[in-house]
């Protein structure tokens, strides 16, 4: 139908009438209301942009200081454990402070520890590397 004649339907049914494929030729339009095309529109973008966010897994960074007792040691596992299963990936980082630089092999042996906490769950992801005042290493979901 003509422009005209589909402008004078919507008037009368008192609605809106919106361009749906500008590229099209002739172009395509609807007779809807706008605010509700409006909603609908912004419900799919969000339910897309959900959708990816679901797919990508995420790094997830826990940091553990030298000094940590067992029971807050524990916690943080936990915590890592349901990182792991909701498929995301975790990068632990041993947080050296002031003259615990001198001591690296005790940041590696609690690195290990961790990762024996872990259990079988867990996969380490390359080498625990040092940067700077940091011993980090990646693990993830097996």
């Amino acid at each position: 139908m003509s422009s005209r004649e589909a402008q004078l339907l919507a008037n009368e049914q008192g609605v809106d009438l919106v361009e749906i494929a500008a590229n099209a030729n002739p172009p395509v339009v609807k007779i809807i209301d706008w605010g509700k095309f409006q909603y609908q529109k912004m419900k799919e973008e969000a339910k897309n942009r959900k959708k990816a966010r679901e797919k990508q897994a995420e790094l997830k960074q826990m940091k553990i200081g030298l000094k940590i007792s067992d029971n807050d040691l524990n916690i943080k596992v936990r915590k890592m454990r349901g990182f792991l299963e909701d498929g995301d990936r975790v990068k632990i980082m041993i947080v050296f402070k002031g003259r615990e630089m001198a001591h690296k092999e005790i940041g590696s042996q609690l690195l290990d520890k961790v990762i024996g906490l872990l259990g079988e769950e867990a996969v380490l992801e390359g080498k625990p590397q040092f940067n700077g005042r940091n011993l980090s290493a990646q693990v993830r979901k097996k």
